[in-house]
């Protein structure tokens, strides 16, 4: 009975998500116009010409260094951050609202307002900093490929570690007191509570913010568009960037959806690898 009631949903679900990837396929291994229509089958053609991309290595190298960047600063930042917020104190509940309420605006609407921020002459940045004597001229903040990237990388960052400190902080306040209480009468420091016993209880939500971060930094698209469209010279340009470009500017939308076809894999691959790391026993 329980069946027949999600089957419909589960069914929907199937539907809305393997349609498109059927015909991510097809394309993948077909000839396709600029305008999208589809031709004739032509096996691992697409794909070939991909790996063929001279441009293809330095951006798949920089996207790993993206989502690794980015995935990881969020963690070094969220976690602390929750147990901070996990503690009883004065103006908990404000610090909690403090951290959390910038999840609420649209990654769109924040990349905007960066680019605003880091603009040539009336950015804000520009300005703090001329007004504190730490430089005499506007400074080209996204002129260069490495400033662009480590601001990117900053402000994905920035923009990750709201959600990831909500799933940490409800992992924390799904361990009983009591278990931490134990291990402070048996003598352990809070140190070895942290190592011991916290950090192995917190194991499977630690594992559910990589994997969404791992999905959503990957195909992560406004913040690198809007504050520098992959450039200078692709010098910022991510996979899922190039992917848009391959698509939309140059037309070859039969690369791009092998591309996708191949992002897909990967990120699969990610998530099952994650999925085992989850599974394993904590002592393990």
């Amino acid at each position: 009975m329980l069946f027949l009631l999600i089957a419909p949903s589960v069914a929907a679900a199937f539907f809305i998500t393997l349609v498109p990837v059927l015909l991510l396929v097809r394309m993948s291994l077909s000839s396709v116009s600029r305008f999208g229509r589809i031709g004739d089958n032509v096996g691992l053609r697409n794909f070939a010409r991909l790996m063929a991309d001279p441009l293809l290595p330095d951006i798949a190298l920089r996207t790993a260094l993206w989502t690794g960047s980015v995935v990881g600063g969020t963690l070094l930042i969220a976690l602390p951050t929750a147990l901070v917020l996990n503690r009883r104190f004065f103006g908990r509940r404000l610090a909690q609202f403090l951290v959390l309420a910038p999840w609420a605006i649209s990654v769109t609407s924040m990349a905007v307002v960066w680019r605003r921020a880091l603009s040539d002459e009336a950015g804000l940045l520009n300005r703090l900093a001329m007004a504190s004597g730490l430089i005499e001229r506007p400074v080209i903040w996204l002129g260069s490929i490495p400033a662009s990237f480590a601001f990117e990388i900053l402000i994905a960052i920035l923009v990750s570690v709201p959600f990831s400190t909500v799933i940490l902080l409800a992992g924390l306040s799904s361990i009983p007191s009591e278990i931490s209480d134990a291990a402070r009468l048996d003598g352990a420091n809070a140190g070895a509570r942290l190592g011991h016993v916290t950090l192995p209880l917190l194991r499977p939500f630690i594992c559910v913010v990589l994997i969404f971060n791992i999905a959503y930094v990957m195909n992560s698209f406004p913040i690198i568009w809007i504050l520098t469209q992959g450039g200078p010279a692709n010098g910022t340009d991510i996979l899922v960037t190039y992917l848009y470009k391959l698509a939309f500017t140059l037309g070859r939308l039969d690369e791009a959806a092998a591309l996708s076809i191949l992002m897909l894999g990967a990120l699969g691959v990610l998530t099952v690898l994650m999925l085992r790391m989850l599974e394993r026993p904590a002592h393990g």
